[in-house]
């Protein structure tokens, strides 16, 4: 499988615990310095959104670009090119390499942090195969 990660937030480990405030951290979460600088993005999913048709086109009809995320609500599947696939739902957070589809199994609201140059050329593509 390829390096994914989802983690809920009750399994995220305990940094600080002090009255008023936790802080928890996920260590080893993914590497960036291959990629260019982070774009922050908010998605808002309708249940039965598949982006694999939009991907068809792109290097084994994926998306390339690795994201950093948060499941505000709802949730997602996520099918790698490796055949695999994992299930982000509320309130987890993730991480997704790159060669993965999304499809959405209930409304869902998410935040990413993507690099920008990668997604933006997958988002562009994504747009162009909308409208071609």
């Amino acid at each position: 499988m390829l390096q994914s990660m989802r983690i809920s937030k009750t399994d995220i480990p305990i940094k600080i615990d002090v009255p008023g405030a936790i802080a928890r951290q996920a260590v080893d979460f993914g590497d960036t310095s291959a990629f260019s600088s982070l774009g922050a993005e908010y998605f808002s999913l309708a249940a039965g959104t598949d982006i694999g048709p939009l991907l068809v086109g792109l290097a084994d009809d994926a998306c390339h670009a690795p994201h950093w995320g948060f499941m505000i609500s709802g949730a997602v599947v996520v099918s790698y090119t490796d055949g695999s696939e994992e299930t982000c739902s509320d309130q987890d957070l993730f991480y997704w390499p790159p060669g993965h589809s999304v499809r959405v199994t209930s409304d869902a609201e998410v935040i990413l942090f993507s690099p920008q140059a990668e997604h933006g050329a997958v988002m562009d593509h994504m747009l162009a195969t909308m409208v071609g």
